[in-house]
């Protein structure tokens, strides 16, 4: 008996003490160690690839954000601000039903099939949408000229960027809006325009945030 309790215990006491051993180095030493390697190689990654403006953290770089004017009485859906270069779809269009403000508490597409009726139309009037915006007294927007990224949203509804094509595009309205000259914006674009991940993977594209926030500062200036 003596010697059944004896071994018991003694087997409770190794587990006990692996437990702790197994704690402090899987719950401590080794997130310690993991941290201290991403703070030192990867800083700006590990503390969530943030943007800053003016000394203050204005979003992330890997996060989409809506450029949209402030909602009127009554109004459910926002409409974009034209003064901004905009992101993919997010609202109003229902191209993106599942996250219609980029909220992060929500990530994910609708799921709809390539010919699902409701999705066509949302594309189409996208399109129009987008024709429409971004046509000036000098310069109009041909329906071949819109590329895909610019009326349909991305699979997580959060992406941050969009093509080149998409923002050249833009740069005639967004002069306009903001009193610059085309050559101005154009410059912006082209670069704030990131090629391919090691020159094969992906392809080229232009952070809206980043971008946005360079307009900012060149009507600043102006």
């Amino acid at each position: 008996m003596n010697n059944s309790v004896t071994n018991t215990a003694r087997l409770l006491w190794a587990g006990l003490r692996a437990l702790l051993v197994l704690t402090v180095v899987t719950g401590v030493l080794y997130p310690l160690a993991v941290t201290g390697v991403a703070q030192g190689l990867f800083h700006d990654k590990a503390n969530g690839s943030e943007i800053k403006a003016g000394g203050k953290v204005v979003g992330s770089s890997l996060i989409g954000q809506a450029y949209n004017l402030p909602l009127k009485k009554g109004q459910e859906t926002p409409e974009p601000d034209l003064k901004w270069f905009q992101g993919r779809p997010q609202n109003g269009l229902g191209v993106n039903s599942v996250n219609t403000q980029y909220k992060l508490i929500l990530s994910g597409a609708t799921n709809r099939s390539g010919d699902n009726a409701d999705l066509i139309k949302w594309v189409m009037d996208a399109k129009a949408a987008v024709i429409k915006d971004n046509s000036t007294s000098d310069y109009k927007v041909k329906p071949s000229d819109v590329p895909a990224e610019a009326v349909t949203s991305s699979g997580s509804g959060l992406d941050p960027d969009i093509s080149p094509d998409y923002a050249d595009i833009q740069v005639h309205r967004v002069a306009v809006k903001n009193g610059l000259s085309v050559a101005q914006v154009q410059k912006l674009v082209d670069e704030h325009t990131d090629g391919r991940t090691l020159g094969f993977i992906g392809e080229p594209r232009v952070n809206v945030l980043e971008l946005n926030i360079a307009l900012k500062e060149l009507v600043a200036k102006s």
